[in-house]
C-alpha cells in the first residue's frame, strides 16, 4: 500500500535545526518547504491500486530523492547514503536527522512501478505543468529543437565476442537449448570465459574461428523451433532474435564461397543499425558528425530558448531512419502542450511558434510539418551540392511546381517522371554549359524533391539578416541547456531506451526545477508564481 508522508515535524527535523545552514533558492530547500505540494500523494496512487500490505515509502519522499540523485549523478547505494549522512537531502526529503535510510533496491522498486504504469514520466509532467503555471513559457514565441549523442552504459563487442555472448544466451534462456549447444557446437567451449585463444594476428586463423562460430549459430538456429519460440515472446525469444542478428550482421561468405560450405569472414562493410553489444542490444553507433562518433543513444529535445527551460523529450535509439532529428523532432513539438493558444503569434500565419533547428531538422517532411502547424522554421537549410565541383546545384534549374517541369541554366525544359526524375540526356550533348553541370556521359539526370518548392523557399529565406539574427540570437541558450544535461557525464546509468527515457525525463524535471528556482518559482496564494 502507498505511504504517506507525517503532517507533524520529526523533534530533530532538520529544517528546524539547521535549516538556515542551506543555500537560499537550492534544490534542497525548495524541496523541503514544497515536496508535498508538488508531488502530492494523490498523484501516485494508481501505482498502489490494492491499498492492502506494508505501506511504501511516502511518494513525495521518492520523488524528491529520485530529482536530486539524477540532478547530481548519484547511483542507488550513493543516493541512500546521502539521504543518510546528508544534512540537505535529509532537508529535502523531510528526514530527522538520525534517521537512517531506506534500501538501495527500494529506488529500483520505484522506477519498476513507474515504467509499468500509464504515466511513467509524471515527475516529469508535474514540474512542466509548473513551469505551465508560472506562465514562464506563455506567450514565448520561440522552441528550439536539438539532440544530442548519450554513451551507453556497456562495452562495445566486436563479432567473434557477440556471437560467443548470444549462443550463451540461447543455452541460459531457452529450455533444452544448453544440451544442445553442448553436443552439438564445436567451434568453442562455451562454457569457458574469456575469448578462445587463436593466433589474432593470423587471418587465416580469424576466418577459420568466425567461420565455426557462424556455423555453430546457424546449427542451433536449425535445431530449434524458433517460430514457436517467437511466438511465446520472453527472454527465450529475444535471446533468438538476437542470435539470428549478430551471426548476420558482421559475417559474409568467404572470397571464393558461395554461402553453402559453411566457411565465412567478417564482412569488409557495415551492417546498417549495426547491435554493437549483446549486453545492451538497444545501443547504437552514432554519427553526430564525421569527426565525433559515440556509441549510446540519442535524447532529443524541445527548449525553450528565453528561458532555457525542456519542454519535450525523448530518447531514443542512436541510429535509424525512425529515430532522426527531424523525425522525432516534429513528434515532440506536436506533443509539446506548452506550445497553446497563449503562445504570441509573431509569425502572422496562425497560433504558430518559430522553431529554431539545425540542419539536421532541414528536410522537406519537417518544413511540411511546420508548415501544416502554423510554425515558422527557423532552420540552417541543408546545403545543395553540385555533382562537379563549383558546378551548378539544384537551385540553379528553374522548377515549376504547377505544371510540372524543371528548367537546366541552359533554358532546356523537362518534364517530371512518375518517380520524379528528370532526365535531359541528348540536351547535354554540345552543351556549352556542361562542364558546370555533370561528368556523367549520358548527361544530367536530377531528382525532384515531393517538397522541392518548399525547400527553395526555405533557402532563399535563410538569406534575410532577420532569419540570421534570430538564429544566432538564441542558440546559445540551447547550447547551454544541452551542456547542463551532459554535464559532468555524458553516459546514461542503465541497459535498454525505456529505462533510459525515464531517467532522461528525471534529469531533465531536476534541471527545469533548477532553472526555475533560479528564474525566481516561489508559491503565493495557491499558485506557482516567478518572483
Amino acid at each position: 500500500m502507498q505511504g504517506r508522508s507525517r503532517v507533524q515535524r520529526e523533534l530533530l527535523d532538520v529544517e528546524s535545526v539547521a535549516g538556515h545552514l542551506l543555500e537560499p533558492g537550492s534544490v534542497f530547500v525548495f524541496l523541503a518547504g514544497h515536496r508535498q505540494r508538488l508531488f502530492p500523494a494523490e498523484m501516485f496512487e494508481d501505482l498502489f491500486p490494492s491499498g492492502r500490505g506494508r505501506p511504501s515509502l511516502p511518494p513525495d519522499v521518492v520523488a524528491a530523492v529520485i530529482v536530486l540523485q539524477t540532478l547530481h549523478g548519484l547511483s542507488d547505494r550513493e543516493a541512500a547514503e546521502a539521504v543518510t549522512f546528508d544534512l540537505r537531502w535529509k532537508a529535502a526529503c523531510g528526514v530527522a536527522v538520525d534517521a537512517g535510510a531506506f534500501h538501495p533496491s527500494t529506488l529500483t522498486y520505484w522506477r519498476r512501478r513507474l515504467a509499468g504504469s500509464e504515466r511513467p514520466n509524471r515527475i516529469f509532467e508535474a514540474v512542466r505543468q509548473v513551469i505551465v503555471e508560472t506562465g514562464a513559457v506563455a506567450g514565448r514565441s520561440r522552441r528550439a529543437l536539438d539532440s544530442t549523442v548519450l554513451d551507453d552504459a556497456v562495452a562495445r563487442q566486436d563479432t567473434v565476442t557477440q556471437l560467443i555472448a548470444a549462443i550463451r544466451r540461447v543455452a541460459r534462456e531457452v529450455p533444452g537449448a544448453a544440451d544442445l549447444v553442448a553436443a552439438r557446437c564445436t567451434g568453442h567451449d562455451y562454457s569457458a570465459s574469456g575469448k578462445p585463444r587463436i593466433a589474432w594476428d593470423d587471418p587465416q586463423a580469424r576466418d577459420e574461428l568466425v567461420s565455426a562460430l557462424v556455423n555453430d549459430a546457424l546449427t542451433v538456429l536449425e535445431a530449434l523451433d524458433v517460430e514457436a519460440i517467437e511466438k511465446a515472446g520472453g527472454k527465450a525469444a529475444e535471446a533468438v532474435t538476437l542470435l539470428a542478428l549478430v551471426a548476420g550482421q558482421d559475417v559474409e561468405p568467404a572470397e571464393d564461397s558461395d554461402g553453402t560450405d559453411g566457411r565465412w569472414r567478417i564482412a569488409r562493410r557495415t551492417a546498417p543499425d549495426r547491435v554493437i553489444s549483446t549486453v545492451d542490444p538497444e545501443a547504437r553507433h552514432a554519427h553526430k558528425s564525421r569527426e565525433r562518433r559515440q556509441d549510446g543513444f540519442k535524447a532529443h529535445l524541445v527548449i525553450e530558448p528565453d528561458t532555457g527551460l525542456t519542454t519535450a523529450a525523448a530518447l531514443t535509439g542512436a541510429s535509424g531512419p525512425h529515430n532522426g532529428d527531424a523525425t522525432v523532432g516534429a513528434d515532440l513539438l506536436e506533443r509539446d502542450n506548452t506550445v497553446d493558444d497563449n503562445t504570441v503569434d509573431i509569425s502572422g500565419e496562425g497560433n504558430g511558434v518559430e522553431v529554431l533547428a539545425d540542419s539536421a531538422y532541414g528536410t522537406g517532411q519537417m518544413l511540411a510539418a511546420l508548415e501544416r502547424a502554423g510554425h515558422t522554421p527557423v532552420i540552417k537549410p541543408w546545403p545543395t551540392t553540385p555533382t562537379v565541383e563549383g558546378g551548378f546545384t539544384i537551385d540553379d534549374f528553374g522548377y515549376d511546381q504547377d505544371a510540372g517541369t524543371l528548367t537546366c541554366p541552359a533554358g532546356v525544359t523537362r518534364s517530371l517522371s512518375a518517380k520524379r526524375t528528370v532526365t535531359f540526356g541528348v540536351a547535354c550533348r554540345g552543351c556549352p554549359l556542361r562542364q558546370r553541370c555533370t561528368a556523367s556521359s549520358g548527361g544530367r539526370s536530377v531528382k525532384v524533391h515531393e517538397h522541392e518548392a518548399l525547400l527553395r523557399a526555405h533557402r532563399a529565406r535563410a538569406k534575410d539578416q532577420a532569419f540570421q539574427d534570430s538564429y544566432r540570437t538564441h542558440r546559445p541558450m540551447v547550447e547551454r541547456s544541452i551542456a547542463w544535461l551532459v554535464r559532468g557525464n555524458r553516459r546514461v546509468p542503465y541497459r535498454g531506451i525505456a529505462k533510459n527515457n525515464a531517467w532522461l525525463h528525471h534529469r531533465l524535471a531536476a534541471l527545469n526545477l533548477r532553472r526555475l528556482l533560479t528564474l525566481g518559482l516561489t508559491h503565493r496564494h495557491g499558485t506557482w508564481q516567478l518572483a
